[in-house]
């Protein structure tokens, strides 16, 4: 039996990159999955063809897509056992002096209350047991110019997911953090111009760019019974990028 039988799982932004490696990994795992995504309506529907997943449409910046996401998953799913909070933008990469306020909106909309409500969602209807995993960021620790809305919103995710370790860990539900480095996924070549990442590998212990499948591993030990001793942790899955 597959270790992840009889579970179910919510994983935000599963259409590319890390999030459909997670839904990927989660499902051959033997985990039911509903996933969401906003833009990529065709890319979804491959993931969703071929892993079995039910993917929604919802933008998480908008309380009342949140809200749909939630019900549905509950609705299409055996319980609520694992969800994911992996989505987010990079919008707002300006200096300090150009971000507007609806810049920040967005952005701690979409990368931070979004996370709050899912967590807060969960600590109302998750089975106990559960698993809370949050995708941040290595950028909170070496932050960059141009970045302060993405860090923020990170940093805010990771105090948010300390918190709720506490509160939830009477129930057997852990929290944790997975934070990535630097991932070969398109957001990460659409940040950095290619000779950057021609010369990140000669920075990591494993001389390599992260895939999505090495940081779906890790989410998969956390989301499986061999991660229930780990809670309140910020797992830094960099490929020694930062030791």
């Amino acid at each position: 039996m597959s270790v992840l039988s009889g579970k179910g799982a919510l994983v935000t932004g599963g259409s590319r990159g890390i999030g459909k490696a997670v839904v990927e990994r989660l499902t051959g795992d033997g985990a039911d999955v509903v996933f969401c995504y906003q833009h990529a309506a065709q890319a979804a529907e491959r993931v969703a063809a071929a892993t079995g997943a039910h993917a929604v449409r919802a933008d998480l910046g908008s309380r009342q897509d949140l809200d749909r996401l939630f019900a549905e998953a509950q609705a299409r799913l055996p319980g609520i056992d694992i969800v994911v909070n992996n989505a987010a933008t990079v919008e707002g990469q300006k200096t300090f002096d150009a971000i507007t306020d609806d810049d920040y909106e967005r952005v701690f909309a979409v990368n931070a209350r979004s996370v709050f409500l899912a967590i807060q969602w969960a600590a109302r209807v998750m089975r106990d047991g559960g698993r809370i995993i949050n995708i941040s960021s290595l950028n909170t620790r070496i932050p960059a110019p141009a970045l302060a809305l993405y860090c923020g919103s990170k940093g805010a995710v990771e105090q948010f997911s300390k918190v709720a370790s506490r509160e939830l860990g009477g129930r057997g539900i852990t929290v944790n953090v997975v934070s990535s480095g630097a991932t070969d996924t398109d957001m990460l070549r659409a940040a950095n111009p290619p000779e950057a990442l021609e010369t990140t590998p000669a920075y990591t212990a494993l001389g390599r760019l992260g895939r999505p499948d090495d940081i779906a591993a890790v989410v998969a030990f956390l989301a499986g019974p061999d991660g229930r001793w780990v809670t309140g942790q910020n797992v830094l899955a960099t490929g020694g990028l930062y030791i």
